[in-house]
């Protein structure tokens, strides 16, 4: 599907949807628990769809039923489930440990560029562990059954090798520790992973190193669990807000431990206005400022992030950013793309990205490189840009945001299918 985005005045109230981030780790969580769980989940993305359909495979019964999404929990292991991941690299990630734990030679797949996505790190540290596989990148299998014992890997190329142990060791019958071989980076969805599992009644310690993990422990369903709002993806209309207007998101808590809480940090060094209330947030276009920012803890911040410093006036720099070139699109030079495209300037290396903002952008023809960022960054952009802009396969979104079309429209974005 292509669209085409003219300039418009943003404005109005949305409700944030459910985080992709917390709606992944409450599935898994539940799955695995003793009872029955029902979770709060009113829209679901490709991604959440992956991992429902991953632990169904597992021997989940998970049904859903207008806003709430009921799971029941394994009960057996499976013998050789077919783990269809799509493109979802939490749902690959997270999963290939509890699979080697709950069940016998898991088959794993996945579309896009997810066979790209870097798992050497964690296939290694669990091989030392009781575990074969098949391949070092989906489609694999993979054999034996996990055991506790001591787990080694980097901690600078995905936070979500370090979540899909914790979900997985505290069940096994002897103790468990990660030790981080390099500084964690995006240790703020560790943090997530941690909190969900304290709320099914998992207890994992932080140590110097990394992480200590008693073993025999139990998941124990709350009952029911709320799934916060996205903070993420509702950084996209925060930011079309501060390029041009004014706009209100509720069900988003500022408590929240989502990483992406990190672009109200970015939106101040822009000099947007931005007020508080209990659960929403309101944003409104203000100064202009360049800014330089540190994106290593909230990578999925970058695309929209490069779009605001267009709107800004000086040169702005993101940093950081290597293991950008490793999502859904090589995320720093699609980024690239993206601005120069639509007339801006800027300039790439192999971590970070330079923009020279003008505070305006000329508007053209672009693609989204078949990722969800890329996509929404680019309808966002039209916000300051003289001429409409053409997004080629936007229906990316869906990856992670299938309402934000309707949402931007909703804020007086004007978006037509072409």
């Amino acid at each position: 599907m292509d669209i085409t985005v003219s300039s418009a005045n943003i404005s109005g109230c949305i409700s944030a949807i459910p985080s992709k981030s917390d709606a992944h780790r409450a599935l898994i969580a539940a799955a695995l628990a003793d009872k029955p769980t029902e979770i709060s989940l009113d829209s679901v993305s490709l991604d959440i769809e992956a991992t429902i359909g991953c632990l169904k495979a597992l021997g989940a019964d998970i049904t859903r039923k207008g806003p709430l999404c009921k799971v029941a929990p394994i009960s057996s292991k499976t013998v050789g489930p077919v783990l269809d991941c799509n493109e979802s690299g939490s749902t690959l990630r997270f999963l290939i440990p509890v699979a080697a734990a709950y069940s016998k030679s898991p088959h794993f797949v996945g579309h896009g560029r997810l066979s790209e996505r870097p798992l050497l790190p964690l296939i290694s540290a669990m091989e030392k562990r009781g575990c074969s596989f098949s391949a070092s990148k989906v489609p694999l299998t993979v054999g034996g059954a996990l055991e506790a014992g001591l787990f080694s890997l980097p901690g600078d190329i995905s936070s979500q090798f370090i979540s899909g142990l914790l979900f997985a060791l505290p069940t096994l019958s002897g103790k468990s520790e990660i030790v981080l071989t390099s500084p964690l980076q995006s240790s703020s969805y560790v943090d997530m992973t941690i909190d969900t599992l304290k709320k099914f009644g998992i207890e994992i310690v932080s140590t110097e190193k990394g992480f200590s993990i008693n073993g025999n422990q139990s998941y124990k369903s709350p009952g029911n669990y709320n799934v916060e709002g996205d903070w993420s993806n509702a950084a996209f209309l925060l930011t079309a807000a501060a390029l041009g207007g004014e706009i209100t998101i509720d069900n988003l808590s500022l408590c929240s431990k989502q990483s992406d809480r990190d672009i109200i940090k970015i939106l101040q060094k822009f000099g947007a206005e931005i007020s508080f209330g209990e659960d929403f947030i309101t944003v409104k276009k203000g100064s202009s400022m360049p800014f330089d920012i540190d994106i290593a803890q909230c990578p999925d911040l970058f695309p929209i992030a490069a779009i605001l410093a267009c709107g800004a006036k000086g040169k702005s720099t993101l940093y950081n950013a290597k293991r950008l070139k490793l999502k859904e699109s090589d995320r720093i030079n699609s980024t690239l793309s993206l601005i120069t495209a639509l007339g801006g300037r800027a300039e790439a290396d192999e971590d970070s990205l330079t923009v020279y903002g003008s505070m305006r952008l000329f508007g053209g023809s672009v693609s989204s490189f078949n990722d969800h960022r890329i996509a929404m960054a680019a309808a966002v952009a039209s916000v300051i840009c003289d001429n409409p802009v053409t997004v080629a396969d936007f229906q990316a979104i869906n990856k992670s945001y299938p309402d934000f079309a309707a949402h931007f429209k909703k804020s007086g974005g004007q978006i037509y299918v072409i």
